[in-house]
Order: C-alpha cells, then sequence, then structure tokens
C-alpha cells in the first residue's frame, strides 16, 4: 500500500509545478529572451519546486528527473520519477495540451502515480491496488473492443524521417484505426487512456519521466498496458503500448510488430 502522505505531498507538488509553468508563460512577450531559453527555464524551475517539496518531507528516498535530476545515493526503496512538463512543444505554442508528472517507484515497481493539467485544472490520481482517480472521482478506460471503432494515439521521435520505421506503424495503424492522432504529451495520453477519453496509445521513443506516472493510472483504472509485443513495461525501455484492455491492445501489437 502506497502510504497516503506520498500522494497527498505529490498532488501538492504537481499543483505547485503547474502554477510556476503557467506563471512562466506570462514572460514570454514581456522578454527579449527566446522561447526556448524561457521554457528551459521554466522547466528547471517546476523540477526544482517538485524536487524541493518531495526532499524535504521524504529525504532519504531517490530522485530521477527530466531535467538533470538523478539521486540514487539513498538506500531507500523508493524513488520519484518526475517530468515538470511533459508537451514542451505544446508549451512553447500555447497549445493547452501539456502536464506535469509524477511518478513513485518502489523496489522497481511503479506504485503512485500523479498526473496535473494545469490548464483543466485536471488532477489524475492513482495508487497500486487503489484504483485510479480524476479530480477524485473513479475512472474507468472505454469499452470499445475493436481497433476500427477506436481512436488511437501515438508518440513519434522528435525530427523523424519519413522513412523511420516509427513512421511506418504509424501509417500502418493509421489505416485501420477509426482515428489516430499525434498529440505531444505522453503523460496527458496515458492519462487520457485511463480516464476513457481515448483507446489506446504507443510509443517507441519515450523516456521513463514520459511513462512513470501514467502507467500506474492506465493500470489501476482497468486497462492494460506492456511493451509492444505484450510483454511487461519496462519504463527504463522505450517501448510502450497502452490500451482500454480490450481486443484492441491485440490488433495493435500485430500492427506493431
Amino acid at each position: 500500500m502506497v502510504e497516503t502522505e506520498f500522494l497527498q505531498v505529490a498532488e501538492e507538488a504537481a499543483r505547485n509545478a503547474g502554477a510556476i509553468l503557467e506563471s512562466w508563460t506570462e514572460k514570454f512577450t514581456v522578454t527579449e529572451k527566446g522561447r526556448s531559453d524561457l521554457v528551459t527555464e521554466a522547466d528547471f524551475a517546476a523540477q526544482t519546486a517538485i524536487h524541493e517539496l518531495l526532499h524535504s518531507r521524504f529525504p532519504d528516498h531517490n530522485f530521477l528527473g527530466e531535467e538533470g535530476l538523478n539521486e540514487t545515493n539513498s538506500a531507500s526503496p523508493y524513488r520519484w520519477v518526475i517530468d515538470p512538463l511533459d508537451g514542451t512543444s505544446n508549451y512553447v505554442h500555447r497549445f493547452p495540451y501539456y502536464a506535469v508528472s509524477i511518478g513513485l517507484e518502489c523496489a522497481g515497481e511503479m506504485v503512485a502515480g500523479v498526473i496535473f493539467d494545469p490548464n483543466r485544472d485536471e488532477l489524475f490520481v492513482a495508487a497500486q491496488g487503489h484504483g485510479a482517480t480524476l479530480n477524485g472521482k473513479t475512472m474507468r478506460p472505454t469499452e470499445t473492443n475493436r481497433l476500427d471503432h477506436a481512436l488511437a494515439v501515438a508518440s513519434l521521435p522528435v525530427a523523424v524521417g519519413t522513412d523511420h520505421p516509427a513512421v511506418e506503424r504509424f501509417l500502418r495503424v493509421l489505416t485501420k484505426a477509426q482515428h489516430l492522432q499525434r498529440t505531444g504529451s505522453a503523460a496527458l495520453n496515458l492519462a487520457y487512456v485511463a480516464a476513457g477519453r481515448i483507446d489506446a496509445f504507443w510509443s517507441v521513443s519515450l523516456k521513463p519521466w514520459d511513462m512513470a506516472a501514467g502507467a500506474v493510472l492506465v493500470a489501476e483504472a482497468g486497462g492494460r498496458i506492456s511493451n509492444s509485443s505484450g510483454g511487461p513495461l519496462d519504463i527504463a525501455v522505450p517501448d510502450l503500448l497502452a490500451t482500454n484492455g480490450t481486443a484492441v491492445h491485440e490488433e495493435l501489437q500485430q500492427l506493431l510488430v
């Protein structure tokens, strides 16, 4: 069981980081700095706030974060996996599809996740064995059981060429799914699978912090999370398939080989 205090602090940290991200967007139009510089600073500021709060409450825990954070000096089985801004390109362009993602790992297993969308004020929370919620209400995935009736989403590598295998897989699914999108935020994609807003999401280009929290959300909501071959998900390996848990999962597996 994940201690209630862990989740409460993670929720507070995620909301704090979301507020920091939103405050930084106001500086985009009042400075001579380039947007990329500002986003980097916003990213670091949000991660620093998350780390400082979690570390102050759980000083023996370990940390892994997108912006160069890697603290593994403790014998504690707990490690926080943090993405202070998932959906950077969207954030740069003020496209409101980005989020703060905080996952908790215990002895190598993801046991809790919090994802906060500051644009919609939506807090997605899950703990192993305790289900998943959106703003306190239970989440469940869709019941769509055919890919040709499904809304699927994919993440593609940055600056990918047309002959890249990830693009070939994308086009393969494009002809089979009812709808196929590329949205730019893996964390929100996973949260949306858990919340029943999309039916499936896959990627072979993610980092641990992109997947950590969302993987718990999908599993605890009743969906299915695996690698693209159907085996166990390893957040250290960039290979993820998340679905509502119906036959859509197997259909996608066959197309993603």
